[in-house]
């Protein structure tokens, strides 16, 4: 459901437009990994990923399971609950290596949370936490990078201006960008898994950004 309402609401907030590598393969069992930049950018990517004929398993904040309405659906629809600083926050891991096992994308944010900033600019990824590379570690699963851009346009900074932003964007339909890069298997200790992962998000959303003519990718 979330997926569908997804593919449905972004197009009314903005225009989206999806690419792929060549060799990109979105198969059972992969891990997605995604750059995060707002609360936007879920719905984002998930309307790219229902393009694309996939509906993960999402890990996201406990928090968003306390909403009504969207915490049945999150129950409904298996998505993970992650409890930061909390130490349940292990058995997210455990649940997501189920999910794999079971055939199903997961779909994980490996920052953690998203900037701290007003602007509406695009950025590089912030570093990975941890939970990406135990993840891999654990199951073995390959990673399929994703990057997206354009989300902050929608909604970002403040309370006040990511409200305006959501009200707005309907009339302003702001361009947004997903690209899906070819999946990798990491390899090495912890932190060179996570280093190559966060290499892999980073070139994908320089891709996604530069398709939108973003300073910051076109720069590097």
């Amino acid at each position: 459901m979330l997926s569908r309402l997804a593919d449905v609401l972004v197009p009314v907030a903005g225009r989206l437009t999806v690419t792929t590598d060549a060799d990109a393969v979105l198969a059972p069992g992969s891990i997605l990994a995604a750059n995060h930049t707002s609360l936007a950018d879920p719905a984002v990517v998930l309307a790219a990923l229902h393009r694309l004929g996939v509906r993960p398993v999402v890990m996201a904040a406990a928090g968003l399971w306390r909403i009504p309405l969207l915490g049945g659906a999150l129950i409904r629809e298996g998505h993970i609950p992650v409890h930061r600083g909390d130490p349940r926050a292990a058995h997210a891991l455990d649940l997501a290596a189920d999910a794999l096992d079971a055939g199903r994308l997961v779909l994980i944010y490996a920052e953690g949370g998203i900037p701290a900033r007003e602007d509406a600019a695009e950025a590089a990824p912030h570093p990975f936490r941890s939970g990406l590379a135990r993840l891999t570690e654990r199951t073995g699963a390959p990673i399929v990078p994703v990057g997206q851009a354009g989300a902050r346009r929608i909604t970002s900074g403040s309370t006040a201006r990511q409200l305006a932003g959501v009200a707005t964007a309907p009339l302003r339909r702001p361009r947004l960008h997903v690209h899906v890069s070819a999946p990798l298997t990491p390899t090495g200790d912890r932190a060179a898994r996570t280093a190559q992962a966060h290499g892999a998000v980073t070139a994908a959303w320089r891709t996604a950004a530069a398709g939108l003519g973003e300073p910051a990718a076109l720069a590097a």
